[in-house]
C-alpha cells in the first residue's frame, strides 16, 4: 500500500506540474522577447486650419500612446501641418488637448513632415521606406521595416468616397494608390510581418471596400462605412462633455478618441485588435443606436484581429494591473457633429462669442458666409453637370447610385482622377466639403461618359454657375 501510495502521489505530483506548465504556457502574456523585430508607427493628420483642430489633436494623442508604449522616436513618423498649437485662435498657446479635461498632447511630438511637406507623395514614400521619393524639407524618416516588424498606421482627416484629403485643397490620396502601396510594401514578404491601419474620415470604408486583399497581412478598421460621414466630438455647445468655454472648435473625432481612450485605459498585452474594434464600434455608434455616430468597419486580413494591441502599440507600464475585461469606458457625452459640418460649427461659435462690432466678429461672419457659398456652388455645379449629361430626370439617379457592398467605388480610377481634374479646372476645387461628391464623379465614369463630354458639361455648368461668384 505504501508503495502504491508513493507512486500515486508521484503520479499526481507530475500530473499537477504538467498541468501548471501547460496552463502557464497557454495563459502566458506576450513579453518583449515575444515581439521579434521592430514596431513602427505612421501618424498623419491630413488637414490644416484651426477649424480642423481635432485632426492634429488626434494625431498628437496617438503619438503619446505610442511613446508611452515604448516605441522609439526613430520608429514613429508624424505628419501634421503644425498650424494649431501656436494659432492665434488657440486659447492655450503652445498646447493641444484632445479631451475637455485632457492634458497637453502636443509636448514632445516630433515634427517629421509639416506644412506643404504633408502630402500624398511623402506619405506613400515614407510608408514604402523610399527616401528617394521624398520631397521638401522633412526629417527624412521612413518605415525601413523588415519581415519580422509590425506597422501601425493612423490617418485622421476629411475624406469622401474613394479619397482622403490633404492640406492642399486640390490634392487627394486615392484609394487605389493607397492599396497599391500596401501591396507593394508586402510584396515578397519582406516589408513587414503584420500591419494595422486605423482610418478616421468620412466614407472611410470606401478606401478599402472591394480593394484591400485579405492575403497581404493588413488589418484595417474605419470610422464609417462606404456611404456615411464620420463624426467630430467634444464640440462646443452647452452639453455635458463640451470643451472648456474658451474653445470654439471640436477637440477630437468620435472613432479616434474611442480607440485612444480605450488604449489609454488598459494593459495592451491583454487586449486584441478584435476586442478594441468591438469597444470602438459600440462607442462610436452610441451603443448601436446610431442616434449619432457611424458604422465602424473592418477590412483585410480579419484573422489578424486576434493579435494583441501590444504588438503594434506596446503598452504603458502604468497600466500593468489594468487588464482588459470588456468595454469599461463611459459613453461619450456632449455635442457630436457630422465631420463635414464641424467647420460651420466653429465659425458660428466664433461669430456668436465675438464682441459686437469687433473685427473678429466681422471676420467670422465673412468666413461663415464664404464657406456656405462655396458649398452651394459645388453642390449646384455637380447637380447641373449630372443634368447636362443624363437629363433632369435621370441625372440625380445616376449621380446618387450606390454600388452593392463588396464592390469598389469605380472601375477605372484613372477616369475618376481625370474627371475630377476637369471639374476643378472649370468649377474650382472640391476641397474638404466637396469630396462628398466623389461618388457622383465615379458614377459618371461607371456610366461610360467620355472625357470630352465631361469637359463640355463642366464648362457649360460653371459658365452658368461660375466659381467667381464665391467671395
Amino acid at each position: 500500500m505504501a508503495r502504491l501510495s508513493f507512486f500515486s502521489l508521484l503520479f499526481l505530483f507530475l500530473q499537477t506540474q504538467l498541468l501548471v506548465l501547460v496552463a502557464g504556457e497557454f495563459l502566458r502574456l506576450p513579453s518583449e522577447q515575444d515581439v521579434v523585430g521592430t514596431r513602427w508607427a505612421v501618424l498623419i493628420a491630413g488637414s490644416n486650419g484651426y477649424y480642423n483642430y481635432r485632426h492634429q489633436a488626434d494625431v498628437c494623442h496617438a503619438y503619446q500612446i505610442m511613446k508611452k508604449g515604448g516605441l522609439k522616436d526613430e520608429n514613429i513618423i508624424v505628419f501634421m501641418y503644425d498650424d494649431i498649437a501656436h494659432n492665434p485662435d488657440n486659447p492655450r498657446p503652445g498646447v493641444i488637448i484632445n479631451h475637455p479635461n485632457g492634458s497637453d498632447v502636443y509636448a514632445g511630438v516630433p515634427k517629421d513632415y509639416t506644412g506643404k511637406d504633408v502630402n500624398a507623395n511623402n506619405f506613400l514614400a515614407a510608408l514604402l521606406g523610399d527616401k528617394s521619393k521624398l520631397t521638401g524639407s522633412g526629417s527624412g524618416k521612413v518605415v525601413s521595416s523588415g519581415p519580422d516588424d509590425h506597422i501601425f498606421v493612423y490617418y485622421a482627416d476629411h475624406g469622401g468616397p474613394g479619397v482622403l484629403g490633404m492640406p492642399d485643397d486640390e490634392e487627394y490620396l486615392y484609394a487605389n494608390d493607397l492599396v497599391r502601396a500596401l501591396e507593394k510594401k508586402h510584396a515578397g514578404g519582406a516589408g513587414y510581418k503584420s500591419l494595422a491601419f486605423y482610418l478616421e474620415a468620412c466614407e472611410s470604408g470606401s478606401i478599402f471596400e472591394g480593394l484591400l486583399p485579405g492575403n497581404i497581412s493588413v488589418y484595417a478598421t474605419t470610422a464609417s462605412n462606404a456611404e456615411e460621414s464620420s463624426w467630430g466630438t467634444y464640440c462646443p455647445g452647452d452639453d455635458e462633455g463640451a470643451p472648456p468655454p474658451e474653445y470654439d472648435t471640436c477637440l477630437g473625432d468620435l472613432y479616434s478618441v474611442s480607440w485612444m481612450e480605450d488604449s489609454d485605459a488598459h494593459n495592451l498585452h491583454t487586449e486584441s485588435l478584435r476586442q478594441q474594434y468591438g469597444v470602438v464600434k459600440d462607442r462610436t455608434s452610441a451603443h448601436e443606436t446610431y442616434s449619432l455616430g457611424s458604422h465602424v468597419m473592418q477590412y483585410g486580413d480579419l484573422g489578424l484581429n486576434e493579435q494583441s494591441l501590444y504588438l503594434f502599440m506596446g503598452t504603458d507600464p502604468a497600466n500593468d494591473n489594468a487588464s482588459f475585461v470588456g468595454n469599461s469606458l463611459p459613453s461619450l457625452r456632449g455635442t457630436a457633429v457630422n465631420q463635414r459640418d464641424a467647420d460651420l460649427l466653429h465659425f458660428w461659435h466664433k461669430y456668436r462669442r465675438s464682441a459686437e462690432g469687433s473685427a473678429r466678429k466681422g471676420e467670422a461672419r465673412r468666413q461663415l458666409l464664404d464657406m456656405m457659398a462655396r458649398r452651394s456652388h459645388v453642390d449646384s455645379s455637380v447637380e447641373l453637370i449630372g443634368n447636362l449629361l443624363f437629363g433632369f430626370e435621370e441625372g440625380p439617379n445616376v449621380l446618387n447610385a450606390v454600388r452593392s457592398a463588396g464592390q469598389p467605388l469605380v472601375d477605372d480610377w484613372d477616369c475618376l482622377k481625370y474627371m475630377v481634374r476637369r471639374f476643378e479646372e472649370r468649377c474650382g476645387p472640391l476641397a474638404q466639403y466637396g469630396m462628398k461628391h466623389m461618388r457622383s464623379v465615379a458614377n459618371i465614369c461607371n456610366a461610360g461618359v467620355r472625357e470630352e463630354a465631361m469637359h463640355k458639361a463642366a464648362s457649360q455648368a460653371c459658365a452658368i454657375n461660375p466659381p467667381s461668384i464665391v467671395v
